[in-house]
């Protein structure tokens, strides 16, 4: 590996990532359906710049990148996962720059999907690229699956991989899409919570009524959803679906005293990453098993009445509530979503037509980290940042990685991200010195690998 590379190219590789981050491929809104094409493109305009073969998969969604090095004979196989879509990037007044306009500010680069993925994605591609002998070749062969519907739930990806199972086969999975534990301290996953998102639609009336006129004896449609959300879930924190917390696996007491070893600092951890006066959920329990070993219930949004600047007095007909469900080891989505549509049922009131809609899930997934390669990853880690890793769980989802798991590869879930990061909210950021050391890292892991024959 050359151990110059970063140093060399710094400038360059600042600008090439600023080019990627620049494009604003939103999946889940369909105006961005060109942009996410245009994302893709350039993964494979990057690809093929280092010597991979590299095309575009169709599947009905936004294309899926899929690439692979020049074969390298008697060397093992890293597959290579990511996603070049971002979320939505609203509320868009609280951004202190521009998402799609990337900003250093402090030696942190500010720009949606700079960390979650765009960020990382460019930091596997560019630890290829520093491998490279002076023949382009890499120290293992190397396949690229890089998708474009992770923040809407992977359709076609999950297409992809039941029609041709083939694609996930390798030594080992790489999934660089998660964070250090915190700064200093890089981290395997041992789980992810799965998913169950869904939206909540109540119709109370045929139409919009007048407030003067019918209020007092018209049904509000906002009214009743936000009851009925309440008894979804009590103010205790528990989500009112009891076999929920039967069917729960418990960590394991390894775990919860792994867990106890953890540097933590509650007041930080509330005001740097939660950003609240206090945190809230099932009292009695610590706030990683809350976060990473109990299922949650969210609101995202409710949508009804009139919501535009000034006033007009009615009585909302209709309302939406969009929600979510985080699973953990013990819930698959299937049982998830019967239980959220008995639960919606029972609390809904009589006058009410509810429908519930599952926009999409996952199951949750456990990770064994006994595999040989995860040693490797902690080698490499130790020799490049002075720290090997820790491994925990999440309390997020990606959604394909059971299905990346099937394939029997130990799957790696790991990442340069930091817990600050702001995810999924305004002024996500990537901390430059993590992007750097994250390539050499990963760099050298890929030479540890090859070095195993």
């Amino acid at each position: 590996m050359d151990p110059q590379f970063v140093s060399r190219n710094q400038a360059r590789l600042l600008e090439e990532l600023n080019e990627f981050l620049s494009i604003p491929s939103i999946s889940t809104l369909p105006a961005h359906a060109g942009d996410c094409r245009d994302a893709a493109n350039w993964v494979v305009d990057q690809l093929a710049k280092l010597g991979c073969t590299a095309t575009l998969l169709e599947g009905g969604g936004h294309p899926i990148v899929w690439g692979e090095s020049p074969v390298v004979p008697g060397k093992p196989t890293v597959l290579i996962y990511g996603h070049y879509d971002v979320q939505p990037t609203d509320p868009i007044d609280e951004w202190l720059s521009p998402p799609f306009e990337p900003t250093i500010r402090d030696g942190e680069l500010y720009a949606r999907g700079a960390a979650d993925d765009k960020g990382q994605v460019y930091c596997l591609l560019k630890s290829y690229q520093a491998t490279l002998d002076r023949e382009g070749r890499p120290p293992v062969n190397v396949r690229f699956l890089i998708e474009g519907e992770e923040e809407c739930g992977g359709a076609a990806i999950e297409a992809l991989l039941q029609a041709e199972p083939q694609r996930a086969e390798a030594d080992a999975t790489l999934v660089c899409d998660m964070s250090y534990y915190a700064r200093g301290w890089p981290a395997v996953f041992t789980a992810l919570r799965g998913i169950c998102y869904a939206e909540i639609e109540v119709r109370t009336l045929e139409r919009d009524l007048h407030s003067g006129t019918y209020g007092g004896v018209a049904p509000n449609a906002i009214e009743t959803i936000v009851r009925m959300l309440a008894d979804l879930k009590g103010r205790d924190g528990r989500i009112a679906m009891p076999e929920l917390y039967q069917r729960v696996d418990p960590p394991t007491p390894r775990e919860l005293a792994a867990w106890k070893t953890l540097p933590f600092d509650e007041p930080k951890y509330l005001h740097d990453e939660v950003t609240a006066r206090a945190l809230t959920g099932i009292t009695g329990v610590s706030i990683f098993e809350r976060t990473w070993a109990l299922p949650t219930f969210e609101i995202h949004g409710i949508r009804g009445g009139f919501t535009g600047d000034g006033a007009k007095t009615v009585i909302p007909a209709a309302a939406v509530a969009k929600v979510s469900m985080r699973l953990v080891p013990g819930l698959s989505y299937e049982f998830a979503r019967d239980q959220l549509r008995e639960a919606v049922n029972r609390v809904a009131p009589g006058y009410a037509a509810v429908e519930v809609r599952f926009v999409h899930g996952a199951d949750p997934v456990e990770v064994d980290t006994t595999n040989p390669v995860f040693a490797l990853l902690d080698q490499a880690f130790n020799e490049v940042v002075g720290r090997g890793t820790v491994s925990i769980r999440a309390g997020g989802s990606i959604p394909i990685v059971s299905a990346l798991a099937a394939s029997g590869a130990p799957v790696l879930l790991t990442g340069i991200g930091l817990p600050d990061d702001g995810l999924h909210s305004p002024n996500e950021k990537l901390d430059l010195q993590q992007l750097w050391d994250g390539i050499v890292v990963f760099g050298r892991f890929m030479e540890l690998m090859g070095a195993r024959g």
